[in-house]
């Protein structure tokens, strides 16, 4: 019989500098998954890759003072050794400047021209650079880009377009049939609330402006903008071509199983990529799922606060297999995760060294210190015995509903809950009892037994999650990996088979000082490493559009005082806004600003802060605003506030 098909893809990551943990956590997550299918005996192809066209990688490539090519061909080979490190199983790498991908998305963007869905305008609107997206004043949030929060600017193009609104109404009627197409269930409200029942505009498909892009052959100064190039990439991966010569793969595998993406970039996959299909009259891939977000301790990842972590630190310090853990098992199935060294320590020794490791370690050292290393089934049976058969049993039909549901994190926890429960099953028959009393040999080695099973039916489930893992504990116990219709059957390890003479240790304990001591010492190095280049280059600077010019009489009408914050608190319902009571002078004003993101309520209480005191007051998520704090944006996006390099009591003049 012909094994049913699973096509399974990652969205292809961004060529502009080295992907950190959160960025790695997607392809592992894939990762896991397509082992898992696979294990189900299904036909898996997992595709991953890179995206390396755009504006952002034209302005990286000239900073760097190499060529476009040179540039992304060395961040793609980065983030290709990072996957392989992570020892993520995908059966095709894409890139988007591969040859065959460049002409098929050339030969897309024509037919569906000729068909009349791409039209020739010229777009005007709000730009931010970063997201390489146009957007209209009503769309940004705060007047800044409503995907980043970083500023935009005024742009106006010749540009393609693509008729969006002559397909909305069917992706409106496919998603309200189709319950499963966006998952989670809360992505789908709010693109079906905030961008599609509002109504569609129609969309920018080739810019002009800059020229790292696919040219459009019919009209070369335009390159096809970055959605139409990078989204077919799960196409021309396995062979489309929109001339009718697409590959067997193709016909086989199309269309997806699942599109595993970040929630940040579920509009262009749940509205945009499904409205190319229909105009191209393919099929629309069976599910998206947009997966959270893996935070560090302070919020999410950056260069410029200093938090970033790499998945090839956190392999030198942990190894893959308990980085591969981490990030699957500590990540909710909707709400954002946290990473910390600290927790990454606490977790791989609770978990991983202690209940997984040490069980593996008491139950070969007892057979070997009882038995010479043999292990028998001299079938001794006590009630205790059914208890644990019960629970290893029912671990593969718990693991399997988990994984249908995409929770990948809950299906480890089962295959933990059986581990916990072979532990619980050594207190309870406790054998360094039994092997006091010769006649109760043989029940010794039941137990042993069981215990030997039960370890090799939750490796052969673990694989998928921790491959080199199962590898690991089923060479220790000289056992065979299980087949996925053999994880129903408990008793299959052959008595009188031998374990190890010599257990290693799975995952050795760390000390969380010794580690953080370390860490700092990874980054003193790597500050020291960067210093030279720091000296020989400039400071970074930010060049902003210039706004008109303004007279002395026009400033002198601000008026800017030093204000104290003595209360704050969150905006509800509100993702970007905190709420300060602010001092000034004899007087308390309330503002309201948009720094959620960089700032938590009780860090904004007792900072001296610059404001603008006599602007008119607004109403912002309907609170009352008397005012604006001053803050500076960096390179990254990221917001300082404006304070007083001496101390200044509140109410002094700025001037």
């Amino acid at each position: 019989m012909d094994k049913k098909k699973y096509y399974i893809t990652t969205a292809i990551a961004y060529t502009s500098g080295k992907p950190h943990i959160g960025n790695t956590y997607e392809a592992v997550l894939a990762d896991s998954i397509a082992r898992f299918k696979r294990q189900q005996g299904y036909d898996v192809f997992f595709q991953t890759g890179t995206d390396e066209h755009g504006q952002k990688i034209e302005l990286k490539a000239a900073e760097a003072g190499v060529t476009c090519k040179e540039f992304v061909d060395n961040v793609a080979g980065e983030i290709k050794s990072i996957w392989d490190l992570m020892n993520t199983s995908y059966d095709k790498f894409i890139r988007t400047t591969d040859e065959d991908h460049e002409k098929q998305v050339q030969k897309i963007f024509k037919k569906l021209y000729d068909q009349g869905d791409i039209y020739k305008g010229y777009y005007e609107g709000m730009y931010c650079t970063p997201c390489e997206s146009f957007f209209t004043e009503s769309q940004l949030v705060d007047g800044k880009c409503p995907d980043c929060g970083r500023p935009v600017t005024p742009a106006k193009e010749e540009a393609y377009f693509f008729r969006m609104s002559k397909y909305a109404q069917r992706l409106i009627d496919h998603i309200n049939t189709h319950p499963e197409f966006i998952q989670p269930v809360s992505r789908k409200n709010e693109m079906m609330n905030n961008f599609l029942l509002p109504g569609l505009q129609d969309l920018c498909v080739s810019r002009t402006s800059f020229k790292w892009g696919i040219p459009v052959d019919f009209d070369p100064k335009h390159v096809v903008y970055v959605w139409l190039d990078a989204l077919t990439n799960y196409i021309t991966g396995i062979g489309y071509d929109c001339d009718g010569e697409s590959t067997e793969q193709f016909k086989k595998d199309w269309p997806a199983d699942l599109h595993l993406i970040g929630k940040d970039i579920i509009r262009f996959h749940t509205i945009y990529w499904p409205i190319f299909l229909m105009a191209l009259d393919l099929p629309l891939p069976k599910q998206v799922f947009g997966h959270p977000w893996l935070l560090q301790g302070d919020g999410k990842m950056s260069k410029s606060k200093g938090n970033v972590i790499y998945a090839d630190q956190l392999v030198d310090f942990f190894g893959v297999d308990a980085v591969r853990y981490f990030v699957l098992h500590e990540m909710p199935f909707e709400n954002d995760g946290v990473i910390t060294w600290e927790l990454m320590v606490e977790r791989l020794n609770s978990e991983l060294a202690n209940t997984l490791g040490n069980l593996v370690n008491r139950t070969i050292s007892m057979s070997n210190k009882y038995f010479g290393g043999e292990v028998r089934n001299t079938k001794v049976c006590e009630p205790v015995d059914e208890e644990l058969k019960a629970v290893v049993l029912e671990t593969k039909a718990k693991v399997a509903a988990k994984m249908e549901e995409l929770r990948v994190a809950d299906a480890i926890t089962e295959i933990f809950t059986l581990f916990k429960r072979c532990n619980k099953y050594i207190d309870e028959t406790m054998p360094w009892a039994l092997a006091k009393d010769e006649e109760k040999k043989d029940r010794l080695a039941t137990v042993l037994y069981n215990l030997v099973e039960g370890i090799c039916i939750g490796a052969s489930l673990l694989e998928s999650f921790m491959p080199e893992t199962t590898e690991k504990i089923l060479a220790q116990l000289n056992a065979q990996k299980r087949t996925y219709e053999e994880l129903d059957t408990f008793g299959l390890y052959p008595s009188g088979n031998k374990v190890t003479e010599k257990p290693e240790i799975l995952f050795a304990r760390l000390d969380v000082k010794e580690v953080l001591e370390k860490v700092e010492e990874m980054r003193a190095k790597e500050a020291a490493k960067d210093a030279p280049e720091e000296a020989k280059d400039e400071a970074p600077v930010i060049d902003i559009e210039a706004k008109e010019e303004v007279t002395f009489d026009d400033f002198m009408k601000m008026q800017f005082q030093v204000g104290e914050i003595i209360a704050c608190e969150e905006v509800q319902k509100s993702k970007k806004l905190l709420c300060s009571q602010v001092k000034i002078g004899s007087q308390v004003k309330q503002i309201v600003s948009g720094i959620k993101a960089h700032y938590k309520p009780e860090d904004m209480v007792g900072k001296k802060v610059m404001v603008l005191v006599n602007l008119k007051p607004a109403k912002l998520a309907g609170i009352l605003s008397e005012g604006m704090i001053l803050c500076a944006e960096g390179l990254d996006g990221e917001l300082a506030l404006m304070t007083p390099d001496k101390e200044m009591p509140a109410g002094a003049e700025i001037c």
